[in-house]
């Protein structure tokens, strides 16, 4: 009867939040997110509901995949996954089902297909050797070290303090503290002891002396259980043909080397299920580090320092002198050719000498001289540079795809490391993102340190400042979370809805007493995102050539989402000469030249150039309503700028002078198009100021002329030819030519990237 009423309530639970996913009733919104989390709080309390959450899952999925209900087979296999990740005890019949309903998703568009692949590979793995997710997942976040898994991953979770609040700041900064002062890593070692055994032996482990047993080890016996543990499981996952006969007897040694020599007489006799209930082993939140960003440079330092090897935590005092494990300096990895600076003429030397010859020595007498070649040319792969796993297809997004390859990329040399830099904050946050993601592009062009190491993965969370009654309304800063929350149901529902949970905390008094246990809801939908959120969405990142002075070069600068403009009240000079007749008012605006590519389906080049007077423009990258999210599905693949919105859309506000009566007046019309790049001149003694990603910190003032187009790869421009035989026209076309690269894609991450 218990178990009925058990799997009931957990019915009722997987029903709660499809209903919140097929519905738009105001009386869920309040609650969405939570029955998520609810669900698998029922399960961590009681890890013996775990067979029957997972069993109703997988009906459910069975019937969403039956009745075309796509909307829900993305949310529901992260939920089936998250309890398999944690769970002990599930049979083979369980696995083997899902399993093959993940394969047969791989029939459907994408993003389905891409999910299913990812899911299946990881059941396929803990299906050989059970208990193998939960030990990985562990011992990178936890940072365990041991040879036989040496992989990293660390949550670099950065807020603007001029954006966030100070009381968010502390309540998030205090939750991760409370939940990570438990997570020792003797605590992360008898988790993943414990859980090795429990799901490889099942009720035979005796888990509750064990979990005594392991309690009471001392640090040093701690560690060679631990090992022991890794090496059978890494052992066993690595064999092309598997023995679970002898992985099992592996796993048994360790368990009797715990409990004793009488351990094995029980284990073979059974343990009594009912007195020998299995304890929850939790599964201990991601070492998250707390980051108030107020310098420029500080993502890249903190990837610096994250990938310093344990004996030179120090940062040195020059950062661009960096050996990383074993690796050749940043300088000389990042140069393929070196120029030699001498006459080109050299001795020529004993091979394998180590110093040269003495002067009067015989083999200096002997020598001849020799012709030095010039350019000493090294033989690296030809997308040293441009790394596969930092691009993505052109365009806003795409549609399939988790993280690029972690294969190696140079000899020798792969990514051991994941850093999720997760983003709290508005539509300002994510600009000032971008420029740190575009510095550090460009950076690793020129000193090639982080790329062959490091897996970055970014992630977002909207934090909007709570409006005061009183104030005046700010400008709608949440426009990229709300185009998430468009593309991806399951971050609409997880991830959007945190923002009025973290002003709950961090309005709540600070409760002084640790002992008190407190799930903390934030904390595990953080901790749920950046481990179940690993489908991009690709953002264009634009830049913009600002000229105060036409002589002059221009200032750069990059934007993500929005550049405003505009027209400052600035007067004419005394001494200028107005062909205007006095007493003639010029009205409001200014005459502006706009010469832009407009965006056709077809993806011919038309320019067009129009003269007209505004009062103001406002250039937009994210869509704004859910026909642009989808986009036309009937465009061939080469259809991508126009298909994935890689484009800007411009709203100009034109002045209109009308005549009548009464006088001359003035209206003004709202003019949109869309557009690949654009081109803006002042052609009066009007002034204009730039607003980029509607951050007042950055503003450009006194503007008269500016250019936008996308931001193009920083290496795009490493490998312009300057042969001196070609002639300059040649010359020219051969630097636009070479210099034509993918445009720079910023990445953010989802559960699923777009669902059509």
């Amino acid at each position: 009867m218990e178990s009925s009423d058990a799997e009931l309530d957990l019915l009722r639970s997987v029903q709660a939040v499809l209903r919140e996913l097929s519905t738009q009733a105001p009386a869920l919104q309040s609650n969405r997110g939570m029955w998520r989390w609810s669900l698998h709080k029922k399960v961590e309390r009681d890890p013996g509901k775990s067979p029957a959450l997972v069993g109703i899952l997988l009906r459910e999925l069975e019937k969403a995949e039956s009745e075309d209900l796509r909307h829900v087979i993305i949310p529901l296999l992260h939920t089936l996954m998250y309890v398999l990740t944690k769970a002990t005890g599930i049979s083979e019949e369980l696995y083997q089902r899902t399993y093959t309903f993940c394969m047969r998703l791989l029939t459907l568009p994408t993003p389905y297909c891409t999910v299913a692949l990812e899911c299946a590979i990881r059941l396929k793995t803990e299906t050989a050797v059970p208990g193998t997710l939960y030990q990985r997942m562990v011992i990178a976040e936890q940072n365990l070290t041991n040879d036989l898994y040496p992989y990293r991953e660390r949550v670099f979770l950065f807020v603007d303090p001029e954006l966030v609040s100070p009381s968010v700041c502390s309540a998030l900064l205090l939750e991760i503290q409370a939940a990570q002062e438990k997570q020792t890593p003797e605590a992360c070692m008898r988790h993943v002891v414990s859980h090795a055994l429990q799901a490889a032996l099942g009720d035979t482990c005796e888990v509750g002396a064990l979990h005594q047993k392991l309690q009471a080890s001392p640090r040093s016996a701690l560690e060679r259980y631990f090992h022991a543990v890794v090496a059978a499981v890494e052992q066993m996952a690595g064999e092309h043909s598997p023995s679970p006969a002898g992985y099992l007897e592996r796993l048994e040694e360790i368990r009797c080397a715990l409990l004793g020599p009488a351990a094995a007489a029980r284990g073979r006799c059974g343990g009594d299920p009912l007195r020998d209930r299995p304890p929850s082993i939790p599964l201990p939140s991601p070492h998250i580090t707390f980051h108030l960003w107020t310098d420029e440079e500080q993502l890249w330092k903190e990837l610096v320092l994250f990938l310093r090897p344990r004996s030179q935590l120090r940062l040195s005092a020059d950062l661009e002198a960096l050996d990383l494990q074993g690796l050749p300096p940043c300088g000389e990895l990042a140069r393929v050719s070196v120029l030699s600076t001498d006459s080109g003429i050299e001795r020529d030397l004993p091979s394998g000498a180590d110093e040269p010859p003495a002067p009067s020595s015989p083999e200096m007498e002997r020598a001849g001289l020799q012709r030095k070649g010039g350019i000493k040319k090294r033989a690296w792969p030809p997308n040293i540079l441009m790394p596969g796993s930092w691009g993505g297809p052109p365009g806003l997004h795409r549609r399939t795809g988790g993280p690029g390859g972690d294969g190696e990329l140079l000899p020798g040399v792969s990514r051991l490391h994941t850093a999720r830099v997760l983003v709290l904050g508005d539509d300002r946050m994510l600009g000032r993102l971008a420029q740190a993601y575009h510095s550090l592009r460009k950076r690793e062009t020129q000193k090639f340190c982080l790329t062959p190491r490091l897996s970055l993965q970014l992630y977002y969370i909207r934090v909007l400042a709570p409006e005061a009654p009183s104030a005046p309304r700010e400008p709608e800063l949440g426009e990229l979370a709300a185009f998430l929350g468009r593309a991806d149901p399951w971050y609409e529902n997880t991830v959007n809805t945190l923002c009025p949970a973290i002003h709950k905390l961090a309005a709540m008094p600070l409760s002084l007493d640790t002992s008190q246990t407190v799930d903390p809801f934030i904390l595990d939908v953080i901790t749920y995102y950046v481990r179940m959120g690993i489908q991009p969405i690709y953002f264009q990142i634009y830049t913009v050539k600002i000229f105060s002075d036409l002589s002059q070069d221009p200032a750069e600068d990059v934007f993500l989402t929005e550049l405003k403009v505009k027209i400052q009240d600035s007067k004419l000079p005394k001494d200028g000469f107005s062909p205007k007749k006095r007493g003639v008012a010029e009205g409001p605006g200014a005459e502006l030249s706009i010469c832009y590519q407009k965006a056709l389906l077809s993806h011919r080049a038309r320019e067009v150039t129009v003269s007209l007077r505004a009062a103001g423009l406002v250039l937009k990258a994210i869509p704004a309503s859910d026909a642009e999210v989808s986009g036309p599905t009937h465009l061939p693949p080469t259809a991508a700028p126009v298909r994935d919105h890689a484009c800007l859309n411009v709203s100009v506000t034109e002045v209109v002078k009308s005549s009548n009566l009464a006088g001359r007046s003035f209206s003004t019309v709202t003019n949109t198009f869309r557009t690949v790049d654009l081109r803006i001149q002042s052609q009066d003694q009007r002034l204009l100021t730039l607003l980029l990603d509607k951050d007042s910190r950055r503003t450009f003032r006194n503007v008269v002329r500016f250019e936008v187009a996308p931001c193009p790869e920083p290496c795009s421009g490493a490998h312009k030819s300057k042969a001196p035989w070609l002639s300059s026209h040649r010359q020219k076309e051969t630097e636009v030519t070479k210099a034509k690269s993918k445009p720079l894609l910023m990445p953010i991450n989802t559960f699923s990237g777009i669902v059509q």
